[in-house]
């Protein structure tokens, strides 16, 4: 048994407390791999709070993968690979902003039928009177910029935006200058194929997502399909292929759903250092949960800048904007200084979603006010019926983001 102290004084709830000791305890190798965690009641008893926080916590470590139950025995630590703290989440984790969550079709009869396509959204739940005022601010402001292609690679500012977003609701380690703000999956696939020039091939979830395939093939990419299992993608069969680009969807795998645990994630880390290979991370839904906190991105364990970032608004604000980003770890972010016309050559104007920085300055805008809105109080949202399928039989929990959740 081990003893957790936590600090006097911390911003912190007391969950998220719990959570971050008890993870970088075991990544470290304080908590040993095997070792038993304390029960729910001892902890109580030890820290004398609440078992609320304490049961949040562990449901966290366990849906990560950081802990296993065991039936009628308790929970324990996994960590076969102790290779020391990965870099920790900086400052206080904010929450992710409120977003639509996926809506079902209104049809006259019967009622318990709903739309399945995972690109959906409630038009409702779009925050227009927030986009029309900065939109209306933006062009207020910088209205002297009209005549002006902007910043290929996004606004600076807006990219600060983003930055600090995906730190606060991620995980994700990163600077302005890192981010890239795409139009589209066909867009950040053209940046990458420059990029990543001289390899041939792509290891690819297989059942994967059809269109990201697609384009990986349009871009001259043998793509080597690799089963997923409960955990992912089998890293043994990952080992078995000799490529150096691999595409992932660790935090909800399309189309299974599964969730990458932490040892998977080292494996699959140690597997890009070894052989100097770069992960394609797709976060494309990483903020919403059924239920517990979003899983921390895997980019953010990375320690050897082998994971490239990607994400996109599509389903925070809608995919109408066709706007995605990435974040390109510091080698791939100088050789893509070195070839400054990639990003205009890519781009094809409005069609593809390079419609204005005044569209981009109202999306950080409106992504600030949103998180902003997550600390407060009184947040009035109808989405507790938005998913559910025969009342009588069974039901998917309401899919909305961790600050409206809890």
């Amino acid at each position: 048994m081990f003893d957790i102290l936590l600090p006097e004084q911390s911003e912190q709830p007391l969950y998220q407390q719990l959570y971050f000791l008890i993870r970088d305890s075991i990544r470290s190798g304080v908590i040993a791999n095997g070792q038993r965690l304390p029960s729910v009641r001892s902890l109580q008893n030890q820290l004398n709070i609440s078992k609320t926080p304490i049961e949040t916590a562990y449901q966290m470590l366990t849906a990560e993968g950081y802990v296993i139950s065991k039936p009628r025995s308790g929970l324990y630590a996994v960590n076969p690979y102790q290779r020391g703290v990965a870099r920790p989440m900086s400052g206080e984790v904010a929450k992710p902003a409120p977003a639509a969550p996926a809506q079902g079709t209104k049809y006259s009869l019967p009622p318990v039928q709903v739309d399945f396509n995972p690109t959906a959204l409630d038009p409702e739940a779009f925050p227009v009177r927030i986009w029309n005022k900065m939109l209306k601010e933006s062009l207020d402001h910088h209205l002297h910029e009209i005549g002006h292609y902007g910043d290929p690679q996004g606004e600076y500012g807006f990219r600060m935006v983003v930055s600090d977003y995906l730190r606060n609701s991620r995980g994700v380690q990163s600077t302005p200058e890192q981010v890239v703000i795409g139009a589209g999956t066909a867009y950040s696939m053209g940046i990458l194929s420059k990029l990543l020039k001289g390899i041939q091939a792509v290891a690819f979830e297989e059942p994967g997502y059809s269109l990201v395939r697609d384009q990986f093939h349009l871009n001259g990419f043998q793509v080597i399909p690799i089963p997923v299992g409960d955990a992912g993608i089998s890293i043994a069969a990952l080992k078995r292929r000799q490529v150096q680009l691999v595409y992932v969807t660790p935090s909800h795998q399309f189309p299974t759903g599964s969730i990458m645990p932490y040892p998977e994630r080292e494996r699959l880390l140690q597997w890009a250092e070894d052989n100097h290979a770069y992960i394609i991370e797709d976060d494309y839904d990483g903020e919403f949960r059924y239920h517990g906190k979003p899983i921390p991105s895997l980019q953010g364990l990375d320690r050897s800048g082998r994971v490239i970032y990607a994400g996109t608004f599509s389903k925070v604000l809608t995919p109408t904007l066709r706007m995605n980003y990435l974040v390109l770890p510091p080698d791939l972010m100088n050789r893509l200084k070195k070839m400054p016309h990639a990003l205009f050559l890519l781009r094809h104007g409005w069609s593809s979603g390079q419609w204005s920085p005044f569209s981009r300055r109202g999306i950080g805008t409106v992504i600030s006010v949103e998180q902003e809105a997550c600390t407060g109080s009184g947040i009035d949202i109808s989405l507790t019926s938005s998913i559910r399928i025969s009342a009588t039989r069974w039901r998917f929990p309401a899919s909305f983001p961790d600050c409206i959740s809890s």
